[in-house]
């Protein structure tokens, strides 16, 4: 009997661990939910033991699942330094990576990512900024940067957008607000509030773009902020009301500081790395992204797997 375990197989339960089912797993490893349960079936033929409790809900592993888990953590960072270091070997490991963020409420996961990677590549020159007070794309295209965090996928020539995650964008409102208890905001709500937003033009923001520009609504007033810790202080304080990720803002709602409301009945919007077509072949380029996927999906709440990217030629 083969009970030979593979690389393939330990990625695929790492994945059905942190998605929490094997349809999320699916999205998230690019396979087919047919493809996955062959897989398992296949594992647990070569064991002659199982390694899920496919009824249970939702779904746990057994003793030998959790053994494999183990095993999962210990060998596949293992795998995937050593992949790097033959990379740095073959391709030389020096470079420059200047990012910007359009994504202003990013720094929360990509900070974690920053670091890692720094240990990573410590000879790559890394530099970050924000994006408010610039249009960050035709600068990647220019050279003058060379990747870009952005949910506003432009068409430009040259450049390539990397998916990261998808996430549901929400209302903040305090919890003495008169929407508080509704569970969803519609877009003729927001004609009697005041909308808290990053400083950047209105139709670069999720919830113009997605939700009231559709609709043809305006909100009453809108209020800038630079900083998602003050929008989220003058939401709690009855000034007016903010979108955001779902990320942005879990530790706030779960400290039952805010109420978050869902736009209608649902907005996602995908969070894209851009970079350069030619760039994307660098190790140290795609090593960031790779990090980066990893480290979102480790830090943040229900956030989901995303599509294949984007090429503009």
């Amino acid at each position: 009997m083969n009970t030979a375990i593979e690389l393939r197989h330990l990625r695929t339960l790492k994945a059905i661990k942190e998605s929490g089912s094997i349809v999320d797993a699916a999205e998230r490893i690019h396979l087919t939910q047919s493809a996955i349960s062959h897989q398992l079936k296949e594992l647990e033929n070569r064991l002659g033991t199982q390694v899920l409790e496919r009824k249970s809900r939702p779904m746990k592993f057994t003793s030998a699942g959790k053994k494999l888990l183990e095993l999962a953590e210990q060998i596949l960072p293992q795998v995937s330094n050593a992949t790097r270091d033959i990379q740095k070997m073959i391709g030389g490991q020096a470079g420059r990576l200047h990012i910007a963020i359009e994504c202003h409420s990013c720094f929360q996961w990509l900070m974690p990512t920053i670091d890692l990677y720094r240990e990573r590549w410590p000879e790559v020159e890394l530099d970050l900024i924000s994006g408010f007070n610039f249009d960050p794309l035709p600068a990647l295209q220019q050279s003058e940067l060379d990747l870009v965090i952005t949910s506003d996928p432009l068409s430009i020539e040259g450049i390539r957008y990397i998916p990261l995650f998808r996430h549901e964008s929400l209302v903040a409102v305090s919890k003495t607000h008169r929407l508080a208890d509704k569970g969803s905001i519609s877009p003729a709500d927001f004609t009697e509030e005041t909308l808290i937003a990053y400083p950047v033009d209105k139709q670069r923001l999720d919830i113009f773009r997605e939700f009231l520009t559709p609709a043809g609504v305006e909100p009453k007033a809108i209020r800038t902020a630079e900083l998602t810790l003050m929008m989220i202080q003058l939401v709690a304080s009855g000034r007016g009301i903010c979108s955001l990720p779902n990320w942005a803002m879990a530790e706030y709602r779960d400290r039952d500081y805010i109420r978050t409301l869902k736009l209608g009945k649902g907005v996602w919007a995908t969070l894209y790395a851009a970079v350069r077509s030619d760039q994307l072949k660098a190790n140290y380029m795609s090593d960031f992204i790779d990090c980066a996927k990893e480290q979102s999906f480790k830090t943040l709440p229900e956030i989901r797997a995303a599509d294949q990217g984007i090429e503009h030629n």
